[in-house]
């Protein structure tokens, strides 16, 4: 499972949301052994990621903490191949973090009883995180966990 972001040029603006994130679903999630953080960040912002990561580090281990650089082009050319109802804002930032399971699948709700079709975690949101993206990434992980014993039992026979 992957945990996709876009923190944007402004790392400082969304240190806050970088926390949230490590407490709520990171210090849950990140011991399984198939799960990772990844961040997409605007080349030039590397210093800042540096800071933010030795911060989260007195926190947790953050060894599955990723950050990526690139170009603009490339991070809206990203952000746009997920097929949201989202968008990045001028920083190339966004609030939402968002579901990518094994099969490189984006993964969502599509009744959602706040939102309708939901595609994004708002990560400024502790409810949002405790609620709805902890639930969701217990289903995923239940799921995995189903297929490896169908597959473990077939072996078997």
């Amino acid at each position: 499972i992957t945990v996709l972001g876009f923190l944007g040029k402004d790392v400082a603006n969304k240190k806050g949301n970088a926390f949230n994130l490590n407490q709520k679903i990171y210090k849950r999630f990140g011991e399984f052994k198939d799960f990772q953080f990844v961040m997409v960040m605007p080349k030039g912002t590397e210093k800042s990621v540096e800071d933010l990561k030795a911060q989260l580090g007195q926190l947790s281990d953050v060894s599955k903490w990723n950050f990526v650089f690139g170009e603009e082009e490339q991070i809206k050319g990203l952000f746009n191949s997920l097929g949201t109802n989202l968008s990045l804002d001028a920083d190339l930032g966004t609030p939402y973090v968002f579901i990518i399971d094994k099969e490189r699948i984006l993964r969502g709700r599509d009744d959602d009883e706040d939102e309708g079709v939901k595609y994004g975690f708002d990560t400024s949101s502790v409810a949002d995180l405790n609620n709805k993206m902890e639930d969701d990434i217990k289903i995923i992980l239940a799921e995995y966990r189903m297929a490896l014993k169908k597959n473990t039992a077939e072996r078997a026979k």
